[in-house]
């Protein structure tokens, strides 16, 4: 083992999309039907997979201009939002699906007394109930929504006030992801960052980030850390 590991922490703050959840299927469907109320083409799911990362704002401005950098026709965004936000609210948790090792990492970091915080850019009406849904909710002490601040991921204000919450010092507090937006939060609130191997990241490759490990499960993230 790296000699940088175990890794010395007092507790741990995990990503909701990509990295406890594959929430995609939702995503997708939810997305399309949005396009199709406002007479724009449907996307694949693998598209849609790209456009995730930056809250449900952004994704829907990537679905109605169809590409990561596009922007929609002029007042389309306006009138979009609150059509994908209600058709989200009728699918969010029906085709999700918690990825393999989840269950078993969050076990053993309760086990091993780390407090854990979800911190996640979805809205906080979407959140709480997706996490009851997965069986998930009970695991954690905090959950920062997308909306429990003014700041979202990657700026650092949700991940430091985790820290103030549990009362700890930000490099005592591993953050576990699965994108840049993870990786660049985690590093401007001076804490370690893990990333899974198999998120979303907008398409990108997980192994470009400024990362301190990159985990192929939850529960192998556990393997390299120990309580403070």
């Amino acid at each position: 083992m790296n000699p940088r590991f175990p890794l010395r922490v007092k507790a741990v703050m995990v990503d909701l999309d990509g990295t406890l959840a594959d929430t995609i299927p939702d995503l997708a469907v939810a997305t399309n039907r949005m396009l199709e109320r406002v007479g724009r083409p449907r996307l694949e799911e693998s598209t849609v997979r790209t456009f995730v990362g930056k809250g449900i704002g952004k994704l829907v401005e990537r679905a109605l201009a169809g590409s990561l950098e596009g922007a929609p026709p002029n007042g389309l965004l306006e009138r979009a939002l609150p059509l994908f936000e209600e058709c989200y609210a009728g699918v969010n948790g029906r085709y999700t699906t918690v990825y393999p090792g989840v269950m078993e990492g969050l076990q053993q970091l309760r086990a091993a007394g780390l407090p854990l915080a979800c911190v996640t850019n979805k809205a906080q009406r979407f959140t709480a109930p997706l996490l009851e849904h997965l069986g998930l909710a009970s695991y954690f002490g905090q959950v920062i929504a997308g909306d429990t601040l003014p700041q979202r991921k990657p700026d650092p204000a949700p991940l430091l006030y985790a820290c103030r919450k549990f009362e700890i010092a930000p490099h005592e507090m591993l953050m576990i992801g699965d994108s840049l937006n993870d990786a660049e939060a985690a590093r401007a609130a001076g804490c370690p960052v893990f990333c899974v191997s198999y998120g979303y990241n907008e398409g990108r490759d997980v192994r470009t980030l400024d990362v301190d490990a990159i985990v192929s499960t939850l529960y192998e993230a556990t393997k390299l850390i120990t309580k403070a």
